[in-house]
């Protein structure tokens, strides 16, 4: 069994430690859990390891947001996994800073990551780990604070957070994304 775990976020200096690259933060998670780490690879900087036997490759692409389909779609066809197997981790504005909810399959919710995978792929069934980033902006100011850096306040609630993520994504690979769903969703 094979499965794909896919941290989206935007490559470059200027986009580490930003609140719409916490897929990257919680994939660098993932590797060191397989203790892996990331080596430059076709639109992607790629991991590969097992868990209890899965063979487990994570990608952070660096396609930029809005074209993390073509990584996916890239990285799904050479190591030849079916969208069941796939994980994509997302920031979520809609969900207080910190929450985890891991979905089945589901709409984009006009996240430009998820727009470009489903194009791209042509489904919408493939796993999901939405990571709440909150949404404490005024108006107008949307982009700023996607793109804008964690506070210490904000940290700390967010650290012990990626390692639960962390457990839910090894859950997800080990016990199928229902099991995972029914232990961490509340």
């Amino acid at each position: 069994m094979k499965y794909l775990i896919v941290g989206l976020g935007n490559i470059g200096d200027e986009y580490s430690d930003t609140r719409h690259n916490i897929g990257f933060v919680v994939a660098d998670a993932v590797a060191l859990s397989l203790k892996s780490s990331f080596e430059p690879g076709r639109h992607a900087s790629v991991a590969k390891g097992k868990l209890k036997g899965k063979s487990v490759t994570v990608i952070k692409p660096s396609t930029y947001m809005n074209l993390s389909g073509k990584a996916l779609r890239y990285w799904m066809n050479q190591e030849k996994i079916p969208p069941e197997n796939i994980l994509v981790i997302v920031d979520d504005l809609a969900l207080p800073l910190g929450a985890l909810r891991l979905r089945k399959r589901g709409s984009d919710g006009g996240h430009n990551g998820l727009i470009s995978i489903i194009e791209t792929i042509e489904t919408t069934e493939f796993s999901r780990l939405r990571v709440g980033i909150g949404n404490d902006f005024a108006k107008g100011s949307q982009v700023d604070y996607v793109l804008g850096r964690w506070s210490k306040e904000e940290e700390k609630i967010l650290i012990p957070r990626i390692n639960t993520a962390v457990e839910m994504i090894q859950c997800f690979i080990l016990q199928g994304v229902d099991k995972a769903m029914n232990q961490y969703n509340s």
